[in-house]
């Protein structure tokens, strides 16, 4: 069974990976855990060439740098519990990046957290997990906190 934890350095992610160590025990099970960061900017207005900002690249090597640390202590984790386990850490928008490498990488499972946001806050945030849930073309284990 192929299983990917999708992860944002969160006590929701936290439980969600508590979550999967505990139910998710099958002899065969390979867990692929990902981190996606965001990009800061979208779209670069051309006079931004590369190198242009140099904080700007700074500060998303150090990002870099935490999430592949962060996927590194959970896959650790996980490993503990006698899984197997790979990291990825991808740059994009979360929902788009987790559900083309559910597909890329044919997982049969996705499992991530909930932060359970409604009403407004959810308007304005939208919700990576509703997204996934609902265009996943695999089964989705949502892990709600309370």
């Amino acid at each position: 069974m192929k299983i990917l934890l999708a992860v944002d350095d969160s006590k929701f992610s936290e439980k969600a990976t508590q979550a999967l160590a505990s139910v998710c025990r099958t002899p065969d099970a390979e867990v692929l855990v990902l981190r996606v960061i965001e990009p800061r900017f979208y779209s670069v207005p051309p006079q931004m060439s590369p190198g242009y900002s140099p904080e700007t690249a700074e500060a998303r090597k150090e990002q870099r740098k935490e999430a592949e640390e962060a996927v590194g202590r959970i896959a650790q984790s996980l490993r503990t519990a006698g899984f197997r386990v790979e990291t990825r850490v991808g740059e994009g928008e979360p929902r788009s990046a987790i559900l083309d490498l559910a597909s890329e990488w044919h997982a049969d499972l996705i499992v991530l957290g909930s932060h359970g946001r409604t009403g407004l806050q959810r308007l304005l945030l939208g919700s990576v997990t509703e997204a996934v849930a609902r265009h996943a073309r695999c089964s989705v284990l949502i892990v709600r906190t309370p």
